[in-house]
């Protein structure tokens, strides 16, 4: 039977961050990654403790959240598998500053930040690697502020089932998270995205059944985000 380093190691292989480094390199990166099982509705961490690594989903989903000091709370991302976070605050040496909240029954690695550097320092690949997936959270984030800057929330609700739709392989989507954590994500109040799904099923753009959702007007439903 493989020791829980072997099946790290397994798991690290396939993630494309690490897909470049040989046995040995590997074996000296899962000695320094742990699991962290998560069941719904548990914290992966909050905002404030420190951050001596990063973390990568292996099944599971997880949300970022932000949270005023009235409560209220703004979900800034969502996590599904093969997706890492907290990287920059790692080089930055500075606390968490969003807390992370599993949606369903996760399990992550969680990489060291020791065990991380070292290999950068004889990986230069690596580094490259890690450079463009910062570089591609950077231009989300941005293209997230541009959204909510200057499209409408229909616009938003429109490229978001789009995206998802595209991610489901075409056909019928299911949203796999409450229409609560959608809308937070979209910066929308929870009235205001039902209101929009009930406004483009009245149009007999989508049809909407609970958590499942049909486009029935594929071109229609691009046309009316413009």
């Amino acid at each position: 039977m493989a020791s829980d380093k072997d099946k790290i190691q397994n798991l690290l292989a396939r993630v494309p961050l690490f897909d470049q480094l040989d046995g040995r390199e590997l074996a000296k990166v899962a000695a320094g990654t742990t699991e962290q099982h998560v069941r719904r509705g548990e914290a992966v961490f909050h905002r404030g403790e420190p951050c001596n690594g990063f973390h990568i989903m292996v099944y599971g989903q997880v949300k970022l959240i932000a949270v005023s000091p009235a409560g209220a709370e703004k979900v800034v991302r969502l996590l599904g598998p093969g997706e890492s976070f907290g990287e920059a605050l790692m080089f930055l040496d500075r606390p968490y500053i969003l807390s992370a909240i599993a949606l369903a029954d996760s399990m992550l690695l969680t990489v060291d930040k020791t065990v991380l550097i070292a290999e950068l320092e004889s990986q230069p690949m690596l580094g490259r690697k890690m450079i463009a997936g910062l570089s591609r959270r950077l231009h989300a984030f941005v293209s997230d502020v541009k959204s909510y800057s200057l499209h409408s929330g229909t616009q938003r609700v429109i490229g978001y089932l789009l995206q998802a739709q595209e991610a489901a392989g075409g056909g019928e989507l299911r949203l796999e998270v409450s229409k609560n954590v959608i809308a937070s994500r979209l910066n929308l109040t929870p009235e205001h995205f039902s209101r929009i799904l009930h406004d483009l099923s009245g149009k007999g753009l989508i049809q909407v059944n609970g958590r499942v959702i049909t486009i029935l007007d594929p071109e229609g439903f691009r046309a009316h985000s413009d």
